[in-house]
């Protein structure tokens, strides 16, 4: 198989906060490996935070082609094998994405067919970004006709959280969420979490620093689902986030794919842990890849194309709030005209 690689840069509709940082523009990598005259894509988008970037994905990609063999479908095998460099599950995520693309395509059928899984997923939320609470009224306000969920983005540390999500209540009685990304304390939490349950938020995502001790002691007290992003990245994480909280966030691009996120979620449900699946900012491509394991999750937080000024892919369909996939081949996915 022969592997390439190349750097793409995408811009936001408009400036995207959270808790840690502020978006404009968003670099990516697309990956494409073929085989046998066929082309399947695959989408990287590194994070900061997890210590990876587009420099470290490009360099592990440019040696990563002797890692894949000659055999697309030995997914497990080359699992292994890419394994034996640590880190990089961004570009090892973009790397299982463009192999299930590829089989799919060569088996001329689409991924979730091939993996037996049902064609739709839960709706997807709309992350209403971290601004003051008249501002997040009016953008969730604005949201809530296209939307059947809204996810808001939460931890400012101004002691203004739960009037964000008072105001946005105000203006919708659409399922509500929200995502802290690890900016409260263990004494903020346990007050914050007894309010949002008043203002009937449906669970609470990362409140804590990944590995807060606290964490056990906030999922006994807590009245709302806890649900954890941060400290879940690979099926290894899932027995310890048992402990800690009452669900897993999955995103591929921390697991290193399609293949180890279903595991994730078989295991999750084992131990008795609700199952969602989130995203970066990602184009069409990226967000295909998340589609295929979606009808496993409870919740599911695809919008990163939604994002986007412009998706640079088309074939995923969105419609009643809902991200579908493609009927067509692979993850279903063409590059728009440039």
């Amino acid at each position: 198989m022969e592997l390439s690689h190349r750097e793409i840069t995408v811009a936001l509709a408009s400036p995207f906060r959270i808790s840690r940082s502020t978006t404009e523009h968003a670099q990516l990598l697309e990956v494409a490996i073929e085989s046998n005259g066929v082309v399947g894509y695959g989408e990287a988008a590194p994070q900061a935070r997890y210590h990876e970037s587009i420099e470290s994905a490009s360099a592990f990609l440019a040696e990563a082609e002797p890692l894949l063999g000659s055999d697309p479908f030995a997914l497990d095998a080359i699992s292994r094998r890419l394994s034996s460099v640590a880190g990089e599950m961004a570009a090892k995520s973009a790397l299982d994405a463009a192999l299930h693309d590829l089989c799919g395509k060569l088996a001329g059928v689409p991924v979730w067919k091939l993996l037996g899984h049902d064609r739709m997923g839960p709706p997807t939320s709309w992350t209403v970004w971290l601004g003051d609470p008249d501002d997040m009224a009016q953008r969730a306000a604005e949201a809530a006709p296209q939307f059947q969920r809204l996810k808001l983005k939460l931890g400012g540390r101004d002691g203004l959280d739960i009037d964000r999500v008072r105001a946005v209540r105000a203006v919708t009685d659409r399922p509500l969420m929200v995502d802290i990304n690890e900016y409260w304390t263990l004494d903020e939490a346990l007050d914050s979490v007894v309010a949002l349950a008043e203002l009937n938020v449906q669970y609470v995502e990362q409140p804590l620093p990944a590995g807060d001790e606290g964490g056990a002691k906030l999922r006994e007290a807590s009245p709302l689902p806890i649900y954890l992003d941060e400290d879940c990245h690979t099926l290894s994480d899932i027995a310890s986030c048992a402990r800690r909280a009452h669900g897993v966030n999955l995103k591929l691009t921390k697991s290193g794919g399609i293949r180890e996120a279903v595991r994730m979620a078989h295991a999750a449900r084992a131990l008795g842990l609700g199952v969602m699946l989130g995203c970066m900012i990602e184009t069409g491509l990226g967000i295909a890849a998340g589609c295929q394991v979606a009808p496993l999750c409870d919740y599911v937080d695809l919008d990163g194309n939604l994002l986007l000024a412009d998706d640079p892919w088309s074939g995923v369909e969105f419609a009643d709030g809902v991200q579908t996939p493609s009927e067509a081949v692979g993850l279903g996915v063409t590059a728009r005209a440039a």
